[in-house]
């Protein structure tokens, strides 16, 4: 294998600015429900698998996963817009509140956390993991891990089409047949819930970016894994790209992909320890990291771990953007959480600068043991101890709660180099013509205006 020179001239301005300052923190109760109620399979609240801020309609939505149980509970998946105050001059956030919920479904049919089976037929078995929406039409984009899979829904949660897969990511063993529920069996394509775990638009609407969690069942001895470039009008795969992490150890991978503009990006990559249902605490290391496309190898058809493979991986800064790891709170035992999933560019302030939001997915504080029985998570953030309980019934006792969703608000600088490259996505043509169509009643006030206003003057 022969890596080419990474791209990091673009970067080097960007890399050397100091990040976002954090401004504040949410934490939202584990047992907070959506508009079903709270009941852990239908109702308690999904927290930020992704985040994502739509800037024309000033909505806020976070996607719900799979659902609590790791697949083995029965969860209809769905998609929460909620509101935030956000303070105009420092960006300070408060007062989360979740306002609609739409399930993703077929016809009459919701599509189910539960793992494929039979484990070669993905029907309607769906983990959603990133989410964007198509500033050309307003439908959702939703990608998912199962798949790993890329579906479009329309603004009522029914199932539009689903993009087309480029062969070489579906999990498959060596005689093809894929197995979408385990690794069992699968020599190639993605690994066992580390598919389409990012998802990017670009600001014209015309292309979609799902970034693969972690590295192929037959790339696992290089440190890369693929961006895959879709075209939005044919659903079609056009393009990949090669991501070298940075993060090594205790199964690293990417959690959120967020368009700057139609080739620059945020990529949010982690490693598997801090505050979660199961996980060590210490040795926590989660980054922002600034990356360019422009000039990276298309590898389609390229091994990336195969002796003599020669291209051009994405460019990334050198230094992280956000270090997610700088911020703790004394209210979580000052540790940094395990699964910082969530990222969105929120409003433009009112000095210039934006809002930053990061967000965690909290497993709905539900694990299971040994002989895969779930269990509710109830956590003492004074003494860091956890203890399982039946799903739904607090055995913990007073100074024990659930896991908590975080929200973390940042505020960049004015000028910031990532933020100077930023474009918004352009609203789809209703939108611009209700904006013309105001633009032209304010005109032609205007206009009405000007006579009067000229008679009195003459006067």
């Amino acid at each position: 294998m022969r890596l080419l020179t990474p791209l990091l001239l673009a970067l080097s301005t960007a890399a050397q600015a100091s990040g976002p300052a954090f401004v504040n923190a949410l934490l939202i109760p584990g047992d907070t429900g959506d508009l079903y109620g709270n009941s852990v399979n239908d109702g308690r609240l999904g927290f930020f698998s992704d985040l994502y801020y739509d800037p024309h309609r000033n909505q806020w939505w976070g996607l719900s996963d799979r659902g609590p149980g790791g697949g083995t509970i029965s969860y209809e998946t769905r998609v929460q817009r909620f509101t935030l105050d956000v303070d105009p001059n420092t960006g300070a956030i408060a007062n989360f509140q979740v306002v609609q919920t739409i399930k993703f479904m077929q016809g009459p049919t919701a599509f189910n956390g539960l793992a494929p089976s039979p484990t070669s037929v993905l029907g309607l078995a769906f983990d959603p993991e990133g989410f964007v929406v198509n500033p050309l039409n307003g439908r959702f984009l939703v990608s998912d891990e199962y798949g790993p899979s890329l579906y479009e829904f329309d603004r009522d949660g029914q199932f539009v089409r689903a993009y087309t897969n480029p062969s070489n990511v579906i999990p498959r063993n060596a005689s093809n047949v894929p197995n979408y529920a385990s690794n069992e069996g699968n020599t190639a394509g993605k690994s066992h819930n580390r598919g389409y775990e990012g998802l990017a638009i670009s600001p014209d609407g015309r292309h979609a970016y799902a970034m693969l969690q972690s590295q192929m069942r037959d790339e696992l001895t290089a440190p890369y894994t693929r961006i895959v470039k879709f075209d939005t009008d044919s659903g079609a795969a056009v393009a990949q790209y090669a991501y070298r992490f940075d993060i090594s150890g205790n199964n690293p991978g990417i959690s959120a992909l967020l368009a700057v503009n139609d080739h620059q990006f945020l990529v949010l990559e982690r490693n598997n320890l801090g505050l979660g249902v199961d996980s060590a605490y210490d040795g926590a290391d989660k980054r922002v990291y600034f990356i360019d496309l422009a000039g990276a190898t298309d590898v389609s058809g390229i091994d990336l771990d195969a002796a003599g493979a020669s291209f051009t991986a994405v460019g990334k800064a050198a230094t992280p953007w956000i270090d997610l790891d700088a911020v703790t709170l004394a209210a979580l035992g000052n540790v940094s959480p395990e699964k910082w999933e969530g990222l969105a560019i929120g409003p433009r302030l009112a000095d210039g600068s934006y809002l930053i939001l990061t967000g965690t997915d909290n497993d709905y504080s539900v694990t299971q043991n040994t002989d895969g029985i779930q269990f509710d998570m109830y956590f003492n953030f004074t003494t860091g101890q956890r203890q399982q309980c039946d799903l739904g019934v607090n055995c913990a006792g007073a100074g024990w709660s659930l896991l908590p969703g975080v929200l973390h608000a940042y505020k960049t600088a004015v000028g910031d180099p990532v933020m100077a490259a930023y474009t918004a996505p352009v609203p789809e043509p209703e939108t611009w013509a209700m904006l013309l169509a105001g633009l032209g009643l304010v005109g032609l006030m205007a206009r009405r205006r000007t006579p009067a206003s000229s008679q009195a003057a003459a006067a």
